[in-house]
């Protein structure tokens, strides 16, 4: 090939090439504008999820208005309450909803309020639990042990005592009464020869024995709200409850240890007075379940006199304390009044 012919196809050549070049250039121009843009879109993007994050963090870390949250759930009402007790007026101004006060000795009504109210009683169940388990002369070294049956599947409350936990008669007794250990008083009930049926027999049997015609028992704990009395009933069951020794001594009771494998668990009474020099208790139980409202009944020497108190249906967790404190102070004047009186020169003569 001739050298001319050679320079033809070389310009040949180098022309096809300036023509890719050329059109390349124009293909690829859209795409290399086009890319800042999307990068510029992408930063944006990027930078708005950074920011919802921001903000997202921000909001949940911040304090916000209770009422945006939760709502308050106000306390459930007692029967108590539904009835309309708490509108009655005393001149102690006492903060339960029932209340009576009776001289042991001469059955003297010496306060009332609503005292004919039939009304659930919580855990003061549990003396008649006692009255009935002590009656019966079993064996208080017996062991027993707790079972899936005593577990509460009324209000799901919690207890110390496992399943599998094996203590005697009189620990749990002990712990049902001092303590109000519903665990060990359930047992009781379903451990009592013949069973739980017979049990709860023979507490309604011995409330009618004692006259108390406003009450009811359908199990041992007084988890159920359908466990029911009246002050009236109840004060004639602390009475008859006070003469028996060991229920005096289980329920005033400071404190009490168990051994359970391992451990030792120590548990309290749940009446602070107990531990009071200023109170001279001799018999006392407490309760507490929504439907029944704080309670609590004693058998206590106040001014010389021997008293039986019955509280029900007190609202806050230290006023039926307090109203029993009212209540001692009350008496502790009248009868430094009637001193006074009795000391006092007669007039003329």
């Amino acid at each position: 090939m001739t050298t001319a012919s050679n320079r033809f196809i070389t310009k040949k050549v180098r022309g096809f090439i300036c023509l890719l070049s050329l059109l390349s250039w124009f293909a690829w121009t859209p795409l290399v504008h086009a890319a800042p843009a999307k990068t510029h879109a992408s930063k944006q993007k990027k930078t708005a999820v950074v920011a919802k994050r921001r903000v997202t963090k921000q909001y949940a870390a911040a304090p916000r208005n209770k009422t945006e949250v939760t709502v308050a759930q106000a306390p459930k009402p007692s029967f108590g309450q539904l009835a309309g007790l708490q509108h009655a007026s005393d001149d102690l101004n006492l903060k339960s909803n029932v209340a009576l006060v009776i001289d042991q000795e001469t059955n003297e009504v010496l306060f009332s309020k609503n005292d004919n109210a039939v009304l659930p009683i919580a855990s003061l169940t549990k003396l008649m639990t006692g009255l009935v388990v002590s009656e019966a002369n079993l064996p208080m070294d017996e062991r027993i042990s707790i079972t899936q049956e005593d577990v509460d599947t009324e209000k799901g409350s919690s207890s110390r005592l496992r399943v599998g936990t094996e203590l005697s008669r009189g620990e749990l007794l002990h712990l049902a009464l001092m303590s109000s250990e519903n665990r060990a008083a359930h047992a009781l009930g379903r451990t009592y020869p013949g069973g739980l049926n017979v049990f709860v027999k023979l507490m309604n049997d011995k409330a009618k024995l004692l006259g108390m015609k406003d009450t009811r028992y359908v199990e041992p704990t007084g988890l159920s709200s359908n466990n029911m009395s009246s002050a009236r009933d109840l004060a004639k069951l602390v009475g008859v409850a006070h003469q028996q020794p060991l229920l005096r001594e289980l329920t005033t009771s400071p404190g009490y240890q168990v051994t359970v494998g391992n451990r030792t668990l120590q548990y309290n009474n749940t009446n602070r007075l107990v531990k009071n020099p200023s109170w001279d208790i001799g018999l006392q139980k407490t309760g507490y379940i929504s439907e029944a409202g704080r309670c609590l009944v004693m058998q206590t020497k106040v001014a010389g006199r021997q008293l039986i108190m019955v509280f029900l249906d007190s609202a806050g967790k230290l006023s039926r304390l307090g109203d029993a404190e009212r209540v001692r102070h009350w008496v502790e004047s009248t009868a430094n009044a009637a001193v006074i009186m009795a000391d006092a020169p007669a007039i003329g003569g």
